[in-house]
């Protein structure tokens, strides 16, 4: 359970031009398919929300889920490097040091026109690890550089876009629990405050044990 909770946390762990970072918003769509018995396809997805709301400026991110499990996900930046997920089974935000990651990417591969999303052609990156593998599309008009998130180990998101070099617009990920596959259904370039990627205010915190 530890591993399996430790692994969630990394996954949920989504148009500027090429020599600029992507600042703004990406709407995605969830879903789960189980791959235990006593779990169902509609409980992975109730618990860990079907939409999800992604904020990026620079080297830090935002996200914000509809689950009854999964409330949001935030990385204020390099200079704490500390990953804060918020759930409703816990009155406080537990953070991870993003340095640190229980995951290991064994292969990189790069596919180039594996598909289109929103109109946009993406390459493929597979990553093969020790949880799974992990499927990544991205394009360069979204691009994010790969030097903003060297200390961001955990959930393999510096492998990402140290190989994409830019903010994926679909991600599958299969391991022994369950298949995940999230896909972009709005992008929105926009400037955001940098109010944007604070903590709320009276949020209490604490270490994650896992």
């Amino acid at each position: 359970m530890k591993l399996l909770l430790t692994f969630l946390l990394g996954v949920v762990t989504t148009v500027s031009a090429l020599a600029q970072n992507f600042e703004g918003r990406i709407l995605y769509a969830n879903s789960y398919k189980t791959k235990l018995p006593n779990v169902t396809d509609q409980q992975w997805n109730d618990m860990m929300g079907t939409s999800q709301e992604y904020f990026v400026k620079g080297g830090s991110y935002k996200t914000i889920d509809n689950g009854t499990l999964m409330q949001w996900q935030l990385f204020p930046g390099p200079d704490t490097n500390k990953l804060y997920t918020k759930m409703s089974n816990s009155e406080a935000a537990i953070w991870n040091d993003a340095a640190v990651n229980p995951d290991e990417v064994l292969k990189a591969e790069v596919k180039k026109d594996a598909a289109t999303i929103l109109g946009y052609k993406c390459d493929e990156l597979t990553l093969t690890c020790k949880s799974g593998v992990q499927k990544y599309y991205f394009t360069s008009k979204l691009a994010l550089d790969p030097k903003l998130y060297e200390k961001h180990k955990f959930g393999n998101w510096y492998e990402v876009i140290k190989n994409t070099k830019a903010i994926p617009l679909k991600f599958v990920v299969d391991t022994p629990q369950f298949s995940m596959e999230s896909v972009a259904t709005e992008v929105k370039a926009m400037k955001l405050a940098a109010a944007t990627f604070e903590l709320p205010a009276g949020v209490k915190t604490e270490k994650s044990p896992y």
